[in-house]
């Protein structure tokens, strides 16, 4: 990855706006700009657009929506974005929350109404740390479905996407305006398009070892469950531009992953009451903080791997997730009467399994923490996931100011480069425990609006 001077370069072909990534961020932009009658072109490296949002699980915050006021949930942007800087200790940069957040339900219902996406809102249970029901989703509850209905929307608007073409090469100016990229085929073949405004809408650096490793060691030992072509191409342009990079150690972990199937088992196993026991058959953290800084403390249990124990009525919501029936389907979940079948299934010890169980059924208060109050008690026929803790993105990345523009190292901004999703600093704060559910979708689509519109103004 590389940043060339502009001077006496010519390109091939020539477009008002290149949109580098064809995830949600990428043709969230493209559909911004076709509305707005302006041609952009998506450049994707994959065969076909997939990305980190294909593998996520399609969920996207949103406050004051159609979908809630259907609900009679009272929900607005002072309560979210209170919500999400409360996750993320109030280090997350306030104008960029209180951005998305404003976005987010304008959003989702341009989506829907201009393009027929089919949002339906997640009821059931609240996600950590947010106060309200905001997640909005496919009604197949997946990042496949969310990918497929934003494709369809992008070819009925006539988007130009092409495939098999990775970004490798930016040109531009001594004042940092960008006047076209190079990218490279599947063929080894070159080639070079001009453009009048850039959007990063790449993901981050979860697919980069080497970046791994020295930016959040404590999860470097984990499976990566992302994109591999997450490497960290909007960084290491953003570096050679002088550009202001912020939060590199914030991240999405997840702590349930099925072993060794890799399916996402939903969070909201732990949130209605589920345990996560070692092979000791012992807890060993509070489940109710977040799955992504629990995957830290998966991490350091034996072998790496644990099990998320529940019951009947837990197994009955989880259901509602085409992941979770897909687990179960692959022979993922285990099932038994009692106590004592249970831990002959799993290979955990009896007596300790046992007593971990008859402890979270106790009043007293939870050696961790976790308060179980209001959630009905875990009872027989149990069931049980074995899993692992996973890398999924990571949260850091290039400084934007409230119009998705690219800001300077020391000052200023950047005359004609815009960046979303994972590309740019997202809203989680610096650290993993920072990271709020569907934060990255959140900061996908929204940014991903935000650039396209400000990209259109800079072009007409």
């Amino acid at each position: 990855m590389c940043v060339s001077p502009a001077h006496g370069e010519a390109f091939e072909t020539e477009v008002p706006v290149a949109i580098i990534g064809g995830g949600a961020c990428g043709l969230t932009a493209a559909l911004t700009l076709r509305d707005a009658g302006i041609a952009a072109l998506i450049l994707e490296q994959d065969a076909a657009p997939a990305g980190s949002t294909t593998l996520s699980s399609g969920f996207i915050p949103a406050c004051n929506t159609r979908w809630q006021r259907a609900r009679d949930v009272q929900d607005d942007v002072a309560l979210m974005a209170g919500d999400i800087q409360a996750k993320a200790k109030q280090l997350a940069d306030p104008a960029i929350v209180d951005l998305c957040c404003q976005m987010s339900g304008p959003t989702l219902e341009w989506l829907a109404e201009r393009h027929a996406i089919p949002f339906v809102l997640v009821e059931g249970f609240l996600y950590t740390g947010q106060r309200r029901a905001r997640m909005h989703a496919m009604p197949e509850r997946t990042g496949a479905a969310l990918m497929a209905r934003l494709l369809a929307a992008a070819e009925a608007a006539e988007v130009d996407i092409l495939c098999g073409a990775e970004v490798v090469e930016l040109f531009a100016d001594g004042d940092g305006r960008i006047s076209g990229v190079g990218y490279t085929r599947p063929d080894g073949s070159a080639e070079r398009v001009g453009c009048q405004a850039l959007v990063l809408a790449c993901n981050g650096f979860g697919g980069n070892a080497e970046m791994v490793r020295r930016h959040i060691p404590e999860i470097s030992s984990a499976d990566y469950f992302g994109h591999a072509g997450n490497r960290g191409h909007a960084i290491r342009w953003g570096e050679a531009l002088g550009v202001e990079i912020r939060h590199l150690g914030a991240y999405q972990g997840h702590a349930s992953v099925a072993v060794p199937h890799g399916i996402l088992i939903t969070w909201a196993v732990m949130r209605e009451g589920g345990i996560q026991v070692n092979s000791e058959g012992e807890r060993f953290a509070d489940e109710s903080r977040g799955y992504s800084e629990h995957a830290v403390d998966v991490l350091r249990q034996p072998g790496g791997e644990v099990w998320n124990i529940y019951d009947g009525r837990i197994h009955t919501l989880a259901l509602d997730f085409e992941d979770y029936r897909q687990a179960e389907a692959a022979g993922a979940v285990k099932q038994a009467e009692r106590e004592a079948a249970l831990a002959v299934a799993l290979g955990l010890p009896e007596a300790a399994l046992s007593a971990t169980l008859s402890e979270v059924r106790s009043t007293a208060r939870d050696p961790f923490g976790r308060d179980f109050s209001g959630i009905p008690a875990l009872a027989p026929p149990y069931y049980a996931v074995k899993v692992g803790a996973a890398l999924f993105h990571t949260q850091g990345g290039l400084a934007i100011d409230t119009s998705a523009r690219v800001l300077r190292q020391g000052g200023g901004r950047l005359p004609n480069l815009f960046a979303g999703g994972g590309a740019a600093c997202g809203v989680s704060g610096p650290e993993v425990w920072g990271y709020s559910s569907g934060n990255g979708l959140l900061t996908a689509v929204m940014l991903g609006r935000v650039a396209g519109e400000s990209a259109a103004a800079l072009v007409s």
